[in-house]
């Protein structure tokens, strides 16, 4: 945060290719920041940071109104459909450096499909990726992010009975982020809408950690 009436939240991407990493990131930004598209092969090689506009009004402290910017660092997805694990690694681990190094993360957020099942086994690279990246704190700063959360709703589910009728591999991630997790419609009929209600739960698990950051190394 930069001065008792603005508030700055960095947040980074993480998940596998064709997740939803950039359309959520859109999503966040309230922007097309990113490129997002349907595609054989992973669109993202490079990591990008992108900044929302200062949003006026967003919370009260102390009688004041916040100004709020929000900046997101999109990621390559790992697995990736062209770079190797320790690529990947290596270009999230600078650009962490670069963009967050002063003021640290305040949250990663790992981006999974609420369409797609998680089936066993198919959590543990990218589980292992995030531990890599952020050390042992690694799960103080992590949120599941859902993307396709409108195919839940047209399925019929609440948040409450797809999360309960989930597979075990899906509780176990869920249990090691500390049952954190957010559900984004990235096909929103009031885009501006879904911007304000997912930061402004983004914000409330920023207030569980107190404001604190975690440093890149």
């Amino acid at each position: 945060m930069s001065n008792n009436n603005k508030m700055t939240i960095n947040l980074l991407l993480l998940g596998q290719t064709q997740s939803g990493k950039s359309s959520a990131g859109n999503t966040l930004l309230g922007s097309m920041d990113f490129a997002s598209h349907l595609s054989p092969c992973s669109v993202t090689a490079a990591c990008c940071l992108g900044r929302s506009c200062h949003i006026s009004g967003f919370a009260r402290r102390q009688g004041s109104e916040l100004t709020l910017q929000v900046r997101v660092l999109d990621t390559p997805g790992y697995p990736h459909s062209s770079l190797s694990k320790e690529q990947v690694q290596e270009e999230v681990k600078r650009a962490l450096i670069q963009h967050f190094g002063e003021k640290g993360l305040h949250l990663a957020l790992l981006v999974l499909r609420a369409d797609i099942p998680l089936c066993r086994g198919e959590e543990e690279p990218t589980v292992e990726f995030v531990q890599t990246l952020l050390g042992p704190n690694w799960k103080s700063y992590t949120v599941i992010l859902f993307t396709h959360a409108d195919q839940v709703e047209k399925a019929r589910f609440s948040t409450e009975l797809y999360l309960h009728t989930a597979s075990d591999t899906l509780h176990k991630v869920l249990h090691s982020v500390q049952q954190k997790y957010i559900f984004v419609d990235n096909h929103a009929r009031v885009p501006k809408e879904e911007n304000l209600k997912l930061l402004r739960k983004i914000v409330e698990f920023i207030k569980q950690n107190n404001y604190q950051t975690l440093l890149p190394k």
